[in-house]
């Protein structure tokens, strides 16, 4: 139980940094929804390219995090050395794919729809190569225990970027209007949806300047001997990467060049505005990553790990379950979150929380081939489920438009997780508790069928009820579970 307690604490300040920054975050939907029309197709801009920035992230990483916490927590490695050598892969890497994107951008501009605006596809490409370099240093905050540190940065990069959002979309803009001869030395309204992605730029190289402690102090070596055992391992995690992000992104990818309306780009952004919403999701399952990757792969020798991962995979589930009733219930407000233009993509929420919850399962048994080494299967799994997802993109989106979109998101990500499950009862066997699980399910499930079923006009009524039915939920999980308040000890 020390060990769980341990993970809880790390989750905690891991997730309240993901919270809230998620959270600040959001003010960005309705800012980018209330001033980007759906007509304009603005936000599908900032959708499509993001989905790019994504799959490049992973690709850029090239499963070095990982890999980093299973060599650094070797006992015959040296920890500082893998730092190193990894560091200097991932910059030299880096700086080549920004180098590259520079000398043939409008090539590339123009393949993926963007010949009119190739500064969005060089601002971006610098931006994620950054970003890459600093998934090492960020790693290294959380092999060090640093998550204060951690929380703190990622919480500055999205109150930095935040504030700068509201003085290029709101506060220069009207500014502009009164004072254009002053305001247009520092703001162009033809420039539009472009700020969001110089500004972005500039928050992310500014957040390099804060790892200069994790980038000095120690001498830099690259082992070629080292790195050909860190690539052998991490190849298969790079699979595994690009088809699981694929799995989040594809559709997003995709969805320009397969629908065939002429609104391709209003309907992406939609889907993505709504899709924002079910996020909640992606954070509780990214601080359960953050505190549990190094927390397991630390925990390697010891007899009651697979116990551990086994009562980590209830309580994740429990959690998300929670989340998932608790958005559904308050959606009527939470809708407030993007603009009304863009609430006919409110039903794909249920379904893309749904997607979230398995994602999130199985990141949770991805780790027998994490601690097994045998890592190719994840990327097996992956690319089945990845396949499923792009075939029903391919063949459904041009029927039914974003819906398809949710639900190949769904069959792609249940694909993968029974595959893996099934699987690794072989290769490393945990005893879940699934009884225990699947009542929870079963119970979540009547809840949210009543949620659907029942409507009452009356809003305060409809929130009460819905209330009631989440409090039934909460109450099953703590009677079953055996919470306990702690006790008050009198003087």
């Amino acid at each position: 139980m020390a060990g769980l307690k341990s993970l809880a604490k790390d989750t905690a300040i891991y997730g309240m940094s993901s919270i809230v920054g998620r959270f600040l975050n959001y003010l960005l939907v309705p800012l980018y929804t209330a001033k980007l029309s759906v007509e304009s197709g603005g936000y599908g801009v900032i959708t499509n390219i993001y989905s790019y920035v994504a799959l490049l992230l992973v690709i850029l990483t090239y499963g070095m995090e990982t890999s980093f916490f299973r060599f650094a927590n070797k006992k015959d490695e040296n920890p500082e050395r893998v730092y190193s050598s990894i560091l200097m892969s991932v910059a030299t890497t880096s700086l080549l794919f920004v180098l590259l994107v520079l000398a043939f951008l409008p090539q590339v501009s123009a393949f993926i729809g963007y010949a009119d605006h190739p500064e969005y596809v060089g601002v971006m490409a610098a931006c994620v190569a950054i970003d890459a370099f600093q998934t090492i240093p960020f790693a290294f905050l959380r092999y060090k225990k640093k998550p204060i540190k951690f929380a703190s940065l990622k919480l500055l990069f999205i109150i930095l970027n935040i504030s700068l959002n509201l003085v290029y979309f709101i506060a220069l803009p009207a500014l502009y209007e009164s004072h254009p001869d002053t305001v247009g030395l520092i703001y162009d309204p033809t420039v539009g949806v472009g700020y969001a992605f110089y500004i972005n730029l500039f928050c992310t190289a500014l957040i390099t300047f804060f790892f200069w402690r994790e980038l000095t102090g120690f001498k830099y070596v690259f082992d070629w001997q080292l790195m050909r055992r860190i690539l052998s391992y991490s190849w298969p995690i790079l699979i595994l990467g690009i088809t699981g992000i694929l799995n989040q992104t594809a559709d997003k990818i995709l969805f320009p060049f397969i629908y065939t309306g002429s609104d391709a780009t209003a309907q992406l952004g939609i889907y993505g505005a709504a899709s924002k919403v079910a996020m909640i999701m992606a954070v509780i399952t990214q601080a359960f990553r953050y505190a549990y990757e190094p927390f397991v792969f630390g925990k390697t020798s010891d007899r009651d790990n697979a116990a551990t991962q086994a009562q980590a995979m209830k309580f994740f589930i429990i959690f998300t379950l929670l989340a998932f009733l608790a958005v559904i219930a308050y959606i009527d407000i939470i809708k407030y979150i993007i603009a009304p233009s863009y609430w006919s993509g409110l039903q794909v929420i249920p379904i893309v929380m749904a997607a979230e919850i398995m994602m999130g399962v199985y990141f949770n048994l991805s780790f027998w081939y994490k601690l097994t080494d045998r890592t190719i299967w994840g990327a097996i799994f992956s690319g089945i489920g990845c396949a499923v997802l792009v075939a029903i993109n391919v063949i459904f989106v041009p029927r039914y438009g974003y819906m398809a979109c949710a639900w190949a998101g769904f069959a792609g990500y249940g694909t993968a997780m029974l595959i893996s499950y099934f699987v690794g009862r072989k290769y490393y066997p945990v005893a879940y508790p699934l009884k225990r699980i699947a009542c929870y399910l079963l119970l979540a499930g009547a809840i949210f069928v009543v949620y659907q079923l029942v409507a009452i006009d009356n809003l305060f009524l409809n929130l009460l009820l819905r209330t009631a039915l989440l409090a039934v939920f909460a109450a099953t999980i703590v009677k079953a579970e055996h919470f306990k308040l702690p006790r008050r000890h009198s003087a």
